[in-house]
């Protein structure tokens, strides 16, 4: 290394541990600065003033960097634990709707003399006009036959169609092959109810409804329609729905419609009706004198 070069080295050396030592010195002045103090603070502060907005510039990268690593963790808790709430939510709710459908079936099956088995239904295909076509229940053909009956906590369902395997098909009281005998509950005129297969709705029609020659015995918008009980194998009483429409006659006839009153989108158990109830007693109200037994009476 020549001398030039070591000159240079020191001369740049002392100037780099001069300069801030007297940029420190001009600083921390105090009181008239000096004219070498003025002229380094006002050629070092643009310096400086680059520097400080380069270090505050990192600094505030790295604290909103840090900021948002906490908030994207926070979110993600915060996800994780409302998509929890949300099935919890779903769950409590599917179970307060199985645990009505099953009190109403309670109350039927208290209300029902015949013979009942109970049955979860796992499967509901829809129309494109989201109608339910049938149902599918867990029960098969250890159990259940075709053409039982299929009633829920708030009407008839229908009747089991096909039974295969552990499971069942029910056809609706809409589908066009269903046929229930009712009546009128109002004025006891019978008829029977028809489903007209529509795929975006579950009205049925009334056949056979016999056109009265009383005006007060005929059927009018919002009357009950409910189970005969004769030649079904549905007990009595049960509704069925209301007269929502009237279609005119055809001279002995009525044409109405009926919307069935059970909502078949809602159902979620069902029961079926395993044979059809007793007749009932027709000597049930009549007090009976009592007998001797074995042809004496005691005196």
């Amino acid at each position: 290394m020549t001398v030039r070069r070591k000159l240079v080295d020191w001369a740049l050396t002392g100037l780099l541990i001069l300069v801030p030592a007297l940029v420190l010195r001009a600083s921390m002045a105090r009181g008239e600065p000096s004219g070498l103090d003025k002229a380094l603070v006002r050629i070092t502060a643009p310096l400086e003033t680059g520097v400080s907005w380069v270090v505050e510039g990192i600094g505030g990268v790295w604290s909103r960097y840090v900021a948002l690593v906490d908030v994207e963790s926070e979110n993600r808790e915060l996800r994780a634990e409302n998509d929890r709430l949300r099935k919890e939510l779903a769950a409590a709710t599917r179970r307060a709707t199985d645990i009505a459908a099953l009190e109403e079936l309670a109350v039927v099956k208290k209300q029902t003399q015949a013979d009942t088995i109970g049955a979860r239904v796992i499967g509901a295909p829809l129309s494109p006009q989201f109608r339910v076509l049938r149902l599918r229940i867990d029960r098969g053909n250890r159990e259940v036959q075709p053409e039982m009956p299929v009633i829920s906590g708030t009407g008839p369902v229908g009747k089991i169609d096909k039974v295969y395997g552990a499971y069942a098909d029910v056809t609706l009281v809409s589908d066009p092959r269903s046929q229930i005998d009712v009546s009128i509950k109002r004025t006891g005129v019978r008829g029977v109810l028809v489903g007209l297969g529509r795929p975006d709705s579950y009205a049925c029609k009334l056949t056979t409804l016999e056109l009265a020659s009383n005006p007060e015995l005929r059927a009018k918008v919002g009357d009950e329609v409910v189970t005969s009980g004769v030649g079904s194998v549905f007990p009595p009483g049960l509704v069925v729905g209301k007269i929502s429409k009237l279609d005119g006659d055809d001279g002995m006839f009525q044409r109405v419609e009926v919307s069935p009153t059970i909502d078949v989108s809602r159902v979620r158990a069902v029961m079926v009706l395993l044979a059809p109830p007793p007749p009932p007693d027709p000597d049930a109200k009549t007090r009976r004198k009592s007998q001797p037994a074995f042809g004496t009476r005691a005196l």
